[in-house]
Formats: structure tokens, C-alpha cells, sequence
């Protein structure tokens, strides 16, 4: 058990061991070092694809307002919006431009301060509440008692070089299905698709977007007129 040879033995693992240790530390401080540039050239790569990611993008936030014209009729009943349905690349904060028949790509360094559907649901909700031709009207799930309901599809809503402008200029195009329905059945009353394609003045896109904001304006009338048209023709056949 004293035996100084065997001490010498068993201490012999401890000091063999430190230098095992040292080659995971160097193969480890390559790889990492490896790592990081592969990973800053992934980045390049990325930053590539999307056009320079460093550029701050300019918010743009279209406000129209509509004013209701002498052929809306007052109405009694009450009305919900649904919320706005529309597929993931019409409702994207990315201005979305179509400069040939089947290809869509985005505005680089511009976004919308709200997604397209969005500022459908609030341009139609307004027009109607501006009106003051019909006593309430809310999003679903409000609260209140609702005889109509408002169920609105937003198909496009892109700048598009491919319609009747000559390709020079593109056109703010929206186009929207729009079904009302009464609520006590869900039975469709009426059913419209609108299309708006209101010319920029310019390519610019602050052009572009002042061609959506009236574009916007003018399906927001359309939808609101139509449904109190609609719903007042459905009230007076069923009262």
C-alpha cells in the first residue's frame, strides 16, 4: 500500500491527462473560428438577397375619407364587419408591384403601416360611420345587436404596370369581393366584386401610394353605398 512505486503509478493518468485536454481546446477555437466565417458569408449572401437589408424603409399610411353621396338611403338596421380576409401575399406590409402578367415583387425600401386588408376593414367601417345613414355599425365581436353582417375578400391590392396605363406608369389596383349577409339566418342578401385601377402620376412611389389612397377611397364608397342599398331593398321585401 506504501510503496513508493505505486504512488508513481497511479499519479502518472493525472499528468498524461492535461495534454488530451489542449487538442479539443485548439480543434474547438478553429472550428468556432471557421464557423464565424461561414457565417458572416451566409449574412453577405442574405443581405444580398434582399437588396441591401441596411436601408431604412419609408412607412407610408394611405388615409382616405369618403363622403357620402345623394344616392346612399338611410337606413334602421345594424351592421357588423367580419374581419377582412385576403391571402398572405396581398396582405403583407410590402408594397407589392406586378411589372409583368405573372411575376409580383415588392417596393424596395417602402412598407404599409398596416396590412392592405386592414386599411380595407377601417376605409369601409369609416365611410359607413361618416355617412350617418345607418344608426350603428361595428367590427364583429363588438357587442352589438347586428341584423347585417359585412363579408369582405380583398383579391389584389398591387401596383400594376400590366393594365390599360400603356405599361409606362402603373395603376394602384384593389379589387374586392364584398357578400352581405343577414345575420338571424346567414343567408346572402347580395354579392359585388369591386375593382378600382386608378393610373400614378408617376413611377415614384409616393405617387404610387397617393394613387392607392384614392383608389382606397373609392372602393371604401362603393362597398358602403351598396351595402346600405342592398340591405335597405333585403329590410323592405322582409320587415
Amino acid at each position: 500500500m506504501n510503496d513508493p512505486a505505486s504512488a508513481h503509478v497511479r499519479h502518472r493518468p493525472h499528468r498524461a491527462a492535461a495534454p488530451a485536454r489542449l487538442l479539443p481546446t485548439r480543434a474547438t477555437a478553429v472550428a468556432l473560428r471557421w464557423s464565424t466565417l461561414l457565417a458572416a458569408t451566409l449574412l453577405a449572401g442574405c443581405s444580398l438577397l434582399g437588396g441591401g437589408g441596411k436601408e431604412r424603409a419609408t412607412i407610408y399610411a394611405p388615409d382616405p375619407r369618403v363622403e357620402a353621396t345623394t344616392g346612399w338611403p338611410s337606413v334602421d338596421w345594424q351592421l357588423s364587419l367580419s374581419r377582412a380576409t385576403a391571402s398572405q401575399m396581398n396582405d403583407s406590409l410590402r408594397i407589392a408591384v406586378r411589372p409583368a402578367p405573372n411575376e409580383l415583387q415588392v417596393y424596395k425600401g417602402a412598407a404599409w403601416a398596416k396590412t392592405p386588408s386592414d386599411m380595407l376593414e377601417d376605409a369601409v367601417l369609416r365611410a359607413l360611420e361618416d355617412s350617418e345613414r345607418i344608426p350603428a355599425v361595428a367590427r364583429q365581436g363588438s357587442g352589438i345587436s347586428a341584423d347585417y353582417k359585412l363579408v369582405l375578400d380583398l383579391r389584389r391590392f398591387e401596383s400594376d404596370y400590366t393594365g390599360g396605363t400603356g405599361g409606362s406608369v402603373p395603376a394602384a389596383t384593389i379589387e374586392v369581393n364584398a357578400k352581405l349577409l343577414h345575420a338571424p339566418d346567414q343567408e346572402v342578401v347580395a354579392a359585388r366584386t369591386f375593382l378600382q385601377a386608378v393610373p400614378a402620376a408617376s413611377v415614384g412611389v409616393g405617387d404610387v401610394v397617393t394613387a392607392f389612397e384614392s383608389g382606397l377611397g373609392a372602393v371604401a364608397g362603393d362597398v358602403a353605398g351598396w351595402v346600405l342599398t342592398s340591405g335597405n331593398a333585403h329590410a323592405a321585401e322582409h320587415p
